[in-house]
């Protein structure tokens, strides 16, 4: 495995860096194999990016045949759209080197957390808006994204936002405008990339109402989505295993939650 740390460069000075997770190729088996990569976009309510939510997580998509990466974006006091040009740019940076790397250029997938859910969708939905390119100075091209993998996603700033990471992003700029630009399920179009969303149903914090809501807006739009909303659990789930708990108490762990790695593996491979 070839594993880097990668500084963003954007038109905007920036501390974000792409952690990258490479499998390496075997003459034995294929010198020239090309893999999909999932890049990963932690949680953390746009005010810090969560480890629970990185490199456990990364370990799982290799585990399963996938190159994987983590984007470490810029949180608040950062505001829209800093960290959606850090994504951008991720994307165009691994397409451009996908030969280098050994990936499959039409299976770059995007998969994140709550508020890196958000994040996620956010290329999905504008990855092919005129405003973004002259943000970017990346092409559309460069820029899009073949699949989105939400893990319990913040998407609406409407009455089931989670107030704390609208408000992280918006920052100083905060207008009526911008907020509803930010509530993602407004900003579906044919173009989205095909879909895997998950939440639970008793999510304390980010309501199941945000993917339910994008899900409606995805076929409204005949966009190819797999959606699976588990009974139980409460927010910030991650692998919802030992491995990514928070408390020696096992807060983090549900049983039930913890099939949607291999869901999210079925739906790559078929991707």
């Amino acid at each position: 495995m070839q594993h880097g740390v990668i500084p963003v460069k954007t038109k905007k000075p920036t501390d974000a860096k792409l952690h990258t997770y490479i499998l390496d190729n075997f003459e034995e088996i294929d010198a020239n194999r090309r893999r999909p990569l999932v890049l990963i976009c932690p949680g953390g309510g746009y005010e810090f990016t969560s480890d629970r939510e990185g490199e456990a997580v990364a370990v799982q998509y290799m585990a399963r045949g996938f190159h994987a990466c983590i984007l470490r974006y810029s949180v608040a006091p950062a505001e829209f759209p800093q960290s959606l040009c850090e994504l951008a740019w991720s994307v165009s940076y691994l397409r451009e080197h996908a030969k280098e790397y050994g990936i499959k250029e039409d299976k770059i997938i995007v998969s994140g957390f709550s508020a890196g859910g958000h994040l996620a969708a956010c290329l999905g939905v504008f990855w092919n808006q005129e405003w973004l390119e002259k943000e970017t100075g990346l092409s559309r091209e460069q820029m899009r994204v073949n699949g989105l993998l939400l893990s319990y996603p913040v998407i609406t700033s409407g009455a089931y936002a989670h107030q704390g990471s609208i408000e992280n992003l918006m920052g100083m700029k905060k207008s009526v405008e911008l907020k509803e630009l930010l509530s993602l399920e407004h900003q579906v179009s044919k173009n989205v990339p095909p879909v895997f969303i998950w939440h639970t149903l008793t999510d304390q914090s980010v309501p199941v109402q945000n993917t339910l809501m994008f899900a409606q807006a995805l076929v409204e739009n005949q966009i190819s989505v797999e959606m699976h909303i588990f009974p139980e659990g409460l927010h910030g789930l991650s692998l919802a295993n030992e491995e990514t708990k928070i408390t020696k108490e096992g807060f983090g762990i549900q049983k039930r939650c913890q099939d949607w790695i291999n869901l999210a593996g079925k739906w790559i491979a078929d991707l």
